[in-house]
């Protein structure tokens, strides 16, 4: 079997290809860059990471190649996040990332040579009547499955997770036994690839600002002034600067650019019970309740948490569906993704855009 393993310069990709080596699999890997070297801001740290996978593919004897993917990430990944955000939508880039640009482009270019594709993601596959279906990893606090819902049918077929059967304290233990130079890096925060690019400083470079008011949602009283709604989405607690809080941010009004905000003294103002996702993408094949108006039981998220909330599915018009929660839930942003698992959140059957109409 011939394995083409995506090497990042962390902790998790550094141990996916000392495990692939230790079982007798000697991937090639490959460094996807989507840095641009002419921009301060937008550079990264691509330099750190490539030495970093220079180091682990020398230390194994494995063959390294970068392939240069920004073109194609900004006119795909970026270009989606810009136009959400414009919307007052709230996007998920990480999830367009994966979909379009490691699973996408990089299978177009290079990963198409080679039988399977090894991440460092934690998630799982499992075969079910002879289809494979996404499913959770061992650890329920890192498990990605949320950020891999949107890839397809081929894409899931294609891929392999080391690590998805370990906790994340065994990945780093296993990266200092074996003395691996990436065993001390903190996990990247940020943008997909962009690791330490600031999200606002990512969004003022593209939208600049256009300041308005922040408004009670209850009173109308003007609490103060943001520099744009496109900073802001709905749930969202930190970053208001007001005072005598917590505010949560409730509800934006696009037109008029007011973000409205509320310290929660109605259940209304904040929380929900469901929602409608749309233009569903099935992952594997489409579940038994993609067709039936009657209630299924599911568990779901609507952002990235280690909890999965318990809740039932329904079946509207044009792969369109009504998700149910058993418990109120906090800031339900438009834009966002809707990810549907089955009842003991084990398979995760795909997702769809958490819609702004009924």
């Amino acid at each position: 079997m011939t394995v083409a393993a995506l090497l990042s310069g962390g902790v998790d990709s550094s141990v996916v290809v000392h495990l692939l080596n230790e079982n007798g699999t000697k991937p090639d890997l490959f460094y996807i860059k989507i840095g641009r070297n002419d921009d301060e801001l937008l550079h990264c740290s691509s330099e750190e990471d490539m030495e970093m996978a220079k180091a682990i593919a020398k230390r194994y004897g494995n063959k390294l190649t970068e392939i240069d993917l920004h073109r194609q990430y900004w006119d795909t990944v970026v270009d989606y996040t810009i136009r959400k955000v414009r919307s007052g939508l709230t996007p998920n880039p990480d999830v367009m990332c994966n979909k379009l640009i490691k699973f996408g482009v990089f299978e177009q270019c290079a990963g198409k040579n080679y039988d399977k594709t090894a991440t460092g993601h934690y998630a799982t596959t499992t075969e079910i009547d002879n289809k494979i279906f996404l499913s959770t990893a061992k650890d329920t606090l890192k498990d990605q499955t949320d950020f891999l819902a949107q890839i397809d049918t081929l894409q899931v077929q294609k891929l392999i997770f080391p690590i998805g059967n370990l906790m994340k304290s065994q990945v780093r233990q296993i990266a200092t036994k074996v003395n691996l130079p990436s065993s001390k890096r903190p996990d990247s925060q940020g943008i997909c690839f962009l690791g330490k690019v600031n999200y606002n400083d990512f969004i003022r470079r593209y939208l600049g600002e256009n300041p308005g008011p922040i408004v009670e949602f209850e009173t109308g009283r003007i609490l103060g002034h943001h520099k744009g709604y496109w900073f802001h989405t709905v749930g969202q607690r930190k970053g208001l600067c007001l005072s005598g809080g917590p505010w949560y941010v409730v509800k934006k009004d696009i037109e008029a650019n007011i973000i409205y905000t509320s310290k929660g003294y109605g259940v209304s103002t904040q929380y929900g019970t469901e929602f409608t996702v749309c233009d569903f993408n099935f992952i594997a094949e489409q579940a038994a309740w993609a067709q039936s108006k009657e209630p299924k039981e599911i568990t779901f998220k609507i952002r990235h948490t280690p909890e999965f909330t318990e809740g039932t599915v329904q079946y509207l018009n044009n792969n369109r569906f009504l998700v149910k929660s058993q418990k109120p839930l906090q800031g339900i942003s438009a834009g966002q993704f809707g990810v549907i698992y089955d009842k003991e959140h084990k398979i995760c059957y795909g997702s769809g855009e958490i819609s702004t109409t009924p």
